[in-house]
Order: C-alpha cells, then structure tokens, then sequence
C-alpha cells in the first residue's frame, strides 16, 4: 500500500480537488483506493455525501481510541464505501477541530494516522489524505504517514508567498524522520490567457526548480461541475482538460512507484 498528503497551508488551492481527481482515477484504473479526510472543513467527506457536524463514525473516533490507555487504532468501522467501486472514505467531523487542545498532553498522537493505516496495508493499494491548511497534529499526523507528498498551490502570487512556509513546515518535520519522503508541488487552476498566471508560474519553477511539476493543472470549469454532481471529476467527464492533467500526473506517480520497487528488489 502507497500512502500520499496532500497538503498546503493555504486553503483554496485545489488540494481536495486533487485528492477526489486523483482517487476517482486510481480506482478507474482498478486500484482500491482510500480517501483520508484530515480536514475540519470536511470539504472531502462532503463530496461523497457525508455530514462532518453530524458524523459518528470518522477519525475523531480514531484519535479518541488512541488517547485511551488500551489504545486501538482499527480504522474499519470508521471506513464508507463511496458508490465508485474502488473507492472508500474515512470521513472527517468538525470535532476533530479540537483535538489540538484535547491531546496537547499526549504523546504519540502525531502517529494516529501512521498506525491506523498500517492495519489495513493489505486492504488497499493507495490512501490519499487530505490535510488541513494548518499546522497542527492533523497536518503532523498526515505529514508523518505520507511516502510522498502533493503541494497544490494556486499560479498567483499571493498563494506563491505563502508556499515558502509549507516548505519549511515540510523540512521541520521530515527532520524527525529517518527517510523523508519527497514532496511535488503542482501548480493549479492555471489560466495561460492571463499575463499573472503565466509569470507565477514560471517564478514557481524557477524558484523550485527541483520540486515543481513540469505541467500544470489548467482553469476546468468541469471541475466545479463535478463538484455540485459529488462525483469525481474523472468519472464524471474523463475528457476533461484538468482530469488529462491530472491523468499525466498520476501516470508519473504510479511510475515513480515502480521504479520505487524495482530499487528495492
């Protein structure tokens, strides 16, 4: 199992919209995939029909067991199967809001999530976890189970200011790890017709020129389209521009995987 956050300090920046793309095409493609929703907002629960201020099974359930003095981090009865065949969710619920005051005292709770996702490793071939745009023990939590992280940011300039503090917030916590895993920031909602949009753009690849996508995700009206239907992008219109932008980066992904495994083996 390949676990990967999403994840950004900024919020709008299409970092939901990335997980629910790229989930909706990796169980397209046969890939049982999860859905791992870090996010008070519960933006990503919402897509698929499910109510963050009235959720009784979600992850606050998991962080709850895990503050108990016999801990357990069993994620299935939290776990929803969307109507896409492949595809499951670990909801969010507002509560989770809370937790950095309620476990504050606690040890270990920035590996909830690490644990968690360890007792299904054999259930599912990739878990994408949306994070929330705050540091904090969710944020730790998704930054700490991910082998590789996504950094939507948006192609304007007041987003790119605000993309260095993620970056550190990425170095700090990769410096408790003993293999850091790499991270891939992908430029979003790029509108080529505008003169700013094209100057954020080339300032981001020149500024990371490591880290930056060599493409980007275009301005897809289909995107919100998908959104008011709550079905992923790619099902709902594989066409698109922004789900072939997407379809590219996931094929990138998947390879970098491969070549993962055959340096291992």
């Amino acid at each position: 199992m390949k676990i990967w956050s999403v994840s950004n300090q900024k919020g709008g920046v299409g970092k939901t919209t990335t997980v629910i793309t790229l989930g909706g095409l990796l169980s397209s493609w046969g890939y049982k995939t999860l859905l791992v929703d870090l996010d008070p907002h519960g933006s990503l629960s919402s897509y698929f029909k499910q109510n963050p201020d009235e959720a009784q099974a979600s992850v606050y359930n998991l962080f709850h067991n895990a503050s108990r003095k016999v801990k357990d981090y069993n994620p299935r009865p939290y776990i929803i199967k969307t109507e896409f065949d492949n595809l499951s969710i670990l909801p969010a619920a507002t509560a989770i809001a809370t937790l950095d005051r309620q476990v504050a005292s606690l040890g270990g709770m920035g590996l909830v999530i690490s644990n968690a996702l360890a007792e299904v490793a054999d259930e599912y071939d990739y878990v994408i976890i949306d994070s929330p745009p705050m540091l904090g023990v969710l944020m730790i939590n998704a930054l700490a189970a991910c082998e590789y992280l996504l950094v939507p940011v948006i192609t304007e300039f007041l987003a790119l200011q605000g993309l260095d503090r993620m970056v550190r917030t990425i170095q700090m916590v990769y410096k408790s790890r003993k293999q850091a895993p790499g991270y891939k920031i992908i430029p979003t909602m790029y509108d080529k017709r505008t003169k700013a949009g094209t100057e954020s753009l080339n300032f981001l690849r020149n500024k990371y020129p490591d880290n930056a996508w060599h493409s980007f995700v275009p301005v897809d009206t289909k995107l919100r389209e998908a959104s008011s239907m709550g079905i992923p992008a790619s099902i709902y219109d594989p066409t698109s521009k922004a789900v072939a932008s997407y379809s590219n980066l996931l094929d990138e992904l998947l390879q970098k995987d491969k070549q993962a495994k055959i340096a291992v083996s």
